[in-house]
Parts: structure tokens; C-alpha cells; sequence
């Protein structure tokens, strides 16, 4: 879904690459030596124009059948008119298209124009199918599909993208969705095709994926057509739409509103009468349920204001109540002054008990001091890490300056750095830890069964075991956090605590409250 949001913000990209081709293809038009030349030029920018502009189009139809007139070859003739029935049926033209195809005689048309005549017949038929209301209408109109269908296909080569496209539809049709699936998915992965194929072909296979109740590759497909047809620039599409309506069956109306909107924008620019009639059918029901869902948004916004108004209203009433506490507290001060004074008579009798508490208070001050040293250590080390960074930040925009993209690449890919760090940090951890509770291995191992004693690889270093109930020691009981912590999943973290307490001494439950006593007076 980002990557179809990212093609739509980058659309003005690729409209401009198709407007250079135009410009190239109306340059060889302008330098064509000969009539022959002009009328195969006209064809390439009908080609183009076709599903991006259908006056444009039509204009290059009648050009092109001016042309193949004033040559008198019939086999152009008779290419011209097909294009020209082929645009009408595009705009919505049916009954036009039709009386220029049946005018044609069917021995009349060349055998390299005869799957061309076909794929025409059979698209009308096609557009008939979907514009008839009454049931003997598209009865009729779909057994003049089928007849159509089958004699193009017996024309096209097996490996076109003609005949894969019209046999997987064939196969649909006869709901045999998994043969259809089959052969898509093989073409596209031994052929190569354009972007626009590319999109047709997708469009093909959503289909097919639908028909068997897949909807997530429907999606994927649809997805994947729709960033091909807007990267193609095409106005005249279906995968957006479908797309769309898909979403809103979802309930993402924000996407699907989004969506039909440059749909209905792009079939109004082509003149796609066929496509702006199926997104009329649609568009004023998520429209509506947009419409709806924006002033829903507005109303909890207006809640929201009446909220913090009233929230506003009872934070005035909490200061004036401070400021009366406040001035109640000023008399207080001054009973407690005279209290005050009442206590000194009393520290002198506790100058003897503070004597005797110097002593504890001296061994207070030592563990403090350690406390602060561990203290200056992680400070050191995050001013280490705070300058790592900052070197490997100014070796980054080195290698961008200089343009060496490839080790760039190669330098943002590799986690050397990051598991050299992670090893010198939990090296750190297992010292600074060890120097506060220098017998918490020891400790440790006593709360365990004699055969399942931990016995360090490595002095002062603990294993992931011992780092876990380390951090529960610390205070840090959550799994989720230990887990961050070691980078571990959860449900390893989870099994490293159920283990260690299966090998404990007594009852097992207890066991992560006596490691909390570990290093403690009381031990």
C-alpha cells in the first residue's frame, strides 16, 4: 500500500516521461519520408494515446483512415477503419463500433489483421455483456463473446500474452480459477513483458485469485497493477477501481474514497466513457460513507473541545484551591517555627544517638561511593557510544560526499559495529553487576538442585541465564523489557525463566523472591 501512495506522489514523474515519448513518437510522424512511413507512425501514437487520450486517439484514428484512402491499400483501409471501431467501442460507442466492424467482410481482412478483428468483436461483445439489462441481451451478447474468443485464440501463438490473458478469462468463466492462476503465474515468471503488461496481467490474476475466495493475493494483484498502470501512464484502467471497492468492503474508506477519486479523474481525462459509468455505480456510496465518517471525526473533535473546556474550568478551580493551601500553609510554617525551637532541646539528647550511628553511616557512605563509580562508568560509557556514533555519522556523509555509493550501501548493511557494541555492553553489565553482588553466582547456585549447578565458561562473565535473573535482581521482572534488554524474543525469555525455575530448591514459585534477597543484609 505505501509503495501505490508512493507512485501517486511521484505520478508527475512519470506523466512527464509519457509526454517525451508522445513528443518522440509526434516527431517521427513529422519526419516520415513517405505515406507508408506516416501511416505506421500514426499507429505508434494511436497505440500510445488509445488508453491515455481516446479524442487524441480518435483524431489519430481519422487521420490514419484519411491516409489509407488517399493510399488506396486496402489492407491499410481495412487496418484504419478496426482502429477506428476499436476507439468508438473504448468511448462507449457500441452501436458505431459495430456498424464499421460488420461492415468489413470477414475474407476481406488480411490473416495478420484477422486477430486484431477478433480481439475487436470480442471487446464490444464484452462492453454489450455489461450494458445489457435484459437477461436474453447478455445471453446473446456472451455467446458472441465466446465465438470471438475462441477464434482469436486459435489464431494467437500459446506463449502470447494474448492468448494467456483470454485462456486464463476462459478458464474463469468456466471456474476453473486454479488452471487460470497456473498459467498466469508461469508467464509471468519465464517472460518478459512491459509495465503495461505487467498490469493486465495482474489485473488478469486478481481475478483468478478472487474466484477462489483468496482475497489477500486478490489484493496483492490488484495492488500490483495499479502502481504498474499509473507508472505506465494509463488513464484507461480497472485495478484502481477494484482496488477501491475492495478497501471499502474493508472498511479503509479513507483509501477507497482516495482512490476512486483519481480513477473517476483519469477516466473523465481519457474520455473512458465505459470505465466512468462502472465508477459512478460506486463512487456516490463511498463518497457518502466518507462524507459521514468526516463530520463523525468532526463531532468527536467538538467532544473533545467541550472536554478540555471543562478540564480548563477544573484546573482554575485546583489553583485557587493551591493558593488557599498555600496561605494556610504560611500559618503552619509559622506554628512549626515555634515548634521548632521547642525541638532543639531535643537534638541534644539525639547527639549521643547520632554518635553511634557513625559508624553504620561510614559503611552507608563506602557502598555509595561504589554506587557512584558504577554511576561514573555508565556515564563514561554513554559519553564512549555518544562519540562512536558521531564518528561513524561523519563517515557516513564522507562516503555521500564523495559519492562512494556502493560502500555505503555495504557499510549501512553490515551489524559489525552493532555486535561489537552489544558484546562490549554486556561485558560491562556482567562486571559493573558483579562488583555490586560478588557472590551472586555463588548465591545463586545454592538456590538450585546440586546437578544443576551454572558453572562460568569465563570469569566475571555471566551466561544469558544468569543475565536474566540478574535484571530480575535489579528489579526488572517484565519479560517483554528483559527481552529488549538481551534481544531475545519474549517467548525465550519466558522458557529461560520457566527452566531455571524447574531446577530450583523448595518450592519453585519462590524461587525469583529469594534471588531478590541475593546480596541483601538479611542473607
Amino acid at each position: 500500500m505505501s509503495e501505490l501512495h508512493k507512485t501517486i506522489l511521484n505520478r508527475d514523474i512519470y506523466l512527464s516521461q509519457k509526454e517525451n515519448h508522445l513528443n518522440k513518437l509526434r516527431n517521427a510522424l513529422a519526419a516520415a519520408s513517405d505515406d507508408s512511413a506516416r501511416f505506421y507512425a500514426l499507429g505508434d501514437l494511436l497505440d500510445e494515446f488509445r488508453p491515455y487520450n481516446t479524442d487524441s486517439a480518435f483524431e489519430y484514428c481519422r487521420q490514419r483512415e484519411i491516409l489509407a484512402f488517399k493510399t488506396g491499400n486496402p489492407e491499410f483501409i481495412t487496418n484504419a477503419r478496426l482502429n477506428t471501431a476499436n476507439v468508438l467501442g473504448s468511448i462507449g460507442m457500441y452501436k458505431e463500433a459495430l456498424d464499421i466492424v460488420d461492415s468489413i467482410p470477414h475474407d476481406s481482412v488480411p490473416q495478420y489483421l484477422l486477430p486484431y478483428y477478433y480481439y475487436i468483436r470480442r471487446t464490444i461483445a464484452a462492453y454489450l455483456i455489461d450494458f445489457a439489462v435484459r437477461k436474453e441481451d447478455k445471453d446473446r451478447n456472451l455467446a458472441i463473446f465466446e465465438t470471438y474468443q475462441d477464434s482469436l485464440l486459435s489464431l494467437c501463438p500459446p506463449a502470447s500474452l494474448s492468448y494467456i490473458v483470454d485462456m486464463s478469462d476462459k478458464y474463469c468463466r468456466n471456474n476453473e480459477y486454479g488452471k487460470a492462476v497456473e498459467i498466469l503465474e508461469d508467464y509471468l515468471a519465464n517472460n518478459q513483458y512491459t509495465t503495461h503488461d505487467r498490469a493486465i496481467l495482474a489485473n488478469t490474476l486478481a481475478y483468478a485469485y478472487h474466484g477462489l475466495g483468496n482475497t489477500e493475493k486478490q489484493k496483492e494483484n490488484l495492488l500490483i497493477s495499479s502502481i504498474a498502470d499509473l507508472k505506465a501512464s494509463v488513464r484507461e484502467y480497472v485495478s484502481l477501481r477494484q482496488l477501491a471497492v475492495l478497501l471499502f468492503e474493508e472498511g479503509d474508506i479513507d483509501n477507497a474514497h482516495e482512490f476512486l477519486r483519481i480513477a473517476m479523474d483519469d477516466a473523465k481525462l481519457c474520455n473512458a466513457r465505459q470505465r466512468i459509468l462502472e465508477i459512478n455505480d460506486i463512487f456516490p456510496i463511498v463518497n457518502a460513507a466518507y462524507v459521514h465518517e468526516i463530520q463523525h471525526q468532526k463531532e468527536k473533535q467538538r467532544i473533545s473541545i467541550v472536554i478540555i473546556s471543562i478540564l480548563a474550568i477544573f484546573l482554575v478551580i485546583a489553583i485557587l484551591w493551591v493558593l488557599k493551601q498555600m496561605k494556610k500553609t504560611s500559618n503552619a510554617h509559622r506554628q512549626a517555627t515555634e515548634a521548632n525551637n521547642r525541638l532543639k532541646q531535643l537534638n541534644t539528647e539525639l547527639r549521643d544517638l547520632n554518635n553511634s550511628l557513625t559508624e553504620a553511616n561510614h559503611a552507608i557512605a563506602d557502598n555509595s561511593m561504589i554506587k557512584e563509580e558504577y554511576i561514573a562508568q555508565y556515564m563514561n560509557q554513554c559519553s564512549l557510544y555518544i562519540e562512536k556514533f558521531d564518528a561513524y555519522r561523519k563517515n557516513l556523509n564522507k562516503l555521500i560526499s564523495v559519492g562512494k555509493t556502493d560502500e555505503l550501501k555495504k557499510t549501512l548493511k553490515s551489524t559489525d559495529m552493532l555486535e561489537d557494541e552489544l558484546k562490549s555492553f554486556y561485558r560491562n553489565f556482567d562486571t559493573t553487576f558483579l562488583k555490586l553482588f560478588p557472590t551472586f553466582v555463588a548465591d545463586f547456585n545454592r538456590l538450585l538442585s546440586p546437578d544443576s549447578q551454572i558453572i562460568l565458561k569465563k570469569e566475571g562473565q555471566l551466561n544469558t541465564e544468569l543475565r536474566v535473573f540478574a535484571l530480575i535482581r535489579l528489579g526488572i521482572t517484565d519479560s517483554v523489557k528483559i527481552a529488549q534488554f538481551l534481544r531475545y524474543s519474549v517467548t525465550t525469555i519466558y522458557n529461560y525463566r520457566v527452566k531455571t525455575r524447574n531446577k530450583a530448591l523448595g518450592n519453585r514459585k519462590e524461587l525469583e523472591d529469594r534471588v531478590m534477597e541475593i546480596g541483601r543484609p538479611s542473607l
